[in-house]
């Protein structure tokens, strides 16, 4: 599923010792020059991008109009095809998130210093630092991120003190308008699939988590990778990309093609819960990031998933697939635990041996 690694492409004579930093801690991107050894990864990002003459990508995610009668087979249809589809008339306000990309940009301009007032442990997903998979990878990867759990009061407060309100704000109406999405989706996509919801959808049953993304300028991003090829343990992921496109998801476990940035949209792919609970019918989306040299890149990202021991497993009993659970049952905590020691052979383990 990854990238092949390096060990070694460019230098970097004004930091020879990147490859000692804290696993959590991301690189000072400002005092950066050339590609560090650290981050430096061996084959090309772009060789295996699926592209026209004009550099386009020659696959598209499809593009879902959610004011459309025909939504819920679109959707369904997306989610069995590609794991993921672009999506507008999706009801976030304009306002939320303008305000969204100010806050995140706020906070990345800030020198890493102050950022680090806020650097999440090596065992702990909340606060500033490295992408959750980052243990997995013998290089590191272009971006430093934000993560949140719950309220980010806490960490805000820790950044700027008296003057963090408006940051707070800024992510709970972003998660609120969210989750609210996420959940319609999750009925249509249930629908689809002519399963029941049960006590999937409500308050004392999901959890949600933001993460904030920095991808700075890169010096030589065809050999630097901002986000490694994963999947994500989640039943749905919204992403809002801004000022740059730089999201690639992969069709078929190898090509990569980009998905652009279309005005008014949203990007939504399944992850591994949904993927259990539709018993394989609807794809846990390949995708990864890749970088750029021209500009600066921020994504902003809402992970839905069950509480922590919730019990996961297929869901589906229609007559036109077949319905012989694929995947053992198990609380979402366990299949954490799988993930975390086990990366991309996680839903492998889960998988029932046929007779």
């Amino acid at each position: 599923m990854a990238t092949t690694l390096s060990t070694s492409v460019e230098s970097h004579a004004e930091n020879p010792n990147t490859k000692t930093l804290p696993i959590n801690l991301p690189l000072d991107f400002s005092s950066i020059q050339s590609l560090p050894e650290s981050h430096a990864w061996l084959e090309s990002n772009k060789d295996d991008q699926i592209e026209n003459n004009h550099g386009s990508s020659l696959l598209a995610l499809p593009i879902i109009d959610l004011n459309d009668p025909n939504a819920m087979e679109q959707i369904g249809l997306a989610c069995e095809e590609w794991g993921a589809f672009q999506l507008k008339n999706h009801g976030i306000p304009k306002s939320v998130i303008e305000e969204l990309e100010v806050q995140t940009k706020r906070f990345f301009d800030l020198p890493q210093e102050q950022k680090k007032k806020a650097l999440r442990s090596c065992d702990y997903p909340t606060g500033y630092g490295t992408v959750w998979m980052t243990p997995f990878f013998q290089q590191r990867m272009w971006q430093e991120g934000f993560t949140i759990f719950g309220s980010s009061d806490t960490n805000a407060k820790k950044i700027w003190h008296d003057d963090y309100q408006s940051f707070c704000d800024a992510m709970k109406k972003f998660q609120d308008e969210s989750i609210v999405l996420i959940e319609k989706l999750i009925h249509l996509s249930f629908e689809y699939l002519a399963i029941s919801e049960g006590n999937w959808i409500g308050a004392n049953n999901h959890t949600s988590a933001i993460q904030l993304n920095s991808y700075p300028i890169c010096p030589k991003p065809e050999n630097a990778m901002g986000i490694a090829p994963h999947a994500d343990t989640s039943i749905f992921t919204l992403v809002h990309q801004s000022q740059y496109s730089g999201l690639q998801f992969s069709k078929d476990g190898s090509s990569w093609f980009t998905v652009p940035l279309e005005p008014s949209t949203v990007v939504i792919n399944t992850g591994d819960v949904l993927h259990i609970l539709s018993n394989a019918r609807f794809k846990s989306a390949l995708h990864r990031v890749i970088v750029n040299n021209i500009k600066h890149r921020y994504s902003m990202v809402v992970h839905y998933r069950p509480i922590m021991d919730h019990v996961i497993s297929p869901l589906v009993q229609d007559n036109t697939h077949d319905h012989c659970p694929r995947f053992r049952a198990l609380t979402f905590k366990e299949y954490i635990d799988i993930k975390d020691n086990n990366f991309d052979k996680a839903l492998s383990i889960l998988s029932v041996k046929e007779d």
